[in-house]
């Protein structure tokens, strides 16, 4: 058996030296406010604990957001970046096709 990872035999050295030091009488009321000590860091480091949580969870949002904001930016800009290379591809054949129909005007 282990608690708090002692085995049976410290539990048994650690009751013997408390009942020494604080005695039979007031053994009981050492154990009871450690008790209350250990209930209410619990309830703290819970609370802690859950509020990181919220504050991770709202941070990690924010963070999606953003990202899912800058996605769409950059597939807008990929959008207009095709748009622009189509357009010169477009030019650059009739500039072309110009040239082969009047060879004398791409020489100008």
């Amino acid at each position: 058996m282990e608690f708090f990872g002692m085995g049976t035999m410290e539990i048994l050295v650690v009751l013997v030296v408390s009942l020494i030091a604080f005695g039979p009488g007031k053994l009981p009321q050492v154990a009871r406010n450690l008790g209350k000590g250990m209930s209410a860091f619990r309830k703290i480091t819970r609370e802690l604990t859950e509020e990181l949580s919220k504050e991770f969870k709202e941070i990690e949002k924010q963070g999606k957001e953003a990202f899912k904001e800058e996605k769409t930016a950059v597939e807008e800009m990929s959008k207009e970046f095709k748009e622009i290379k189509r357009q010169g591809k477009e030019a650059f054949k009739e500039e072309k096709a110009a040239e082969e129909e009047d060879p004398q005007k791409g020489k100008e």
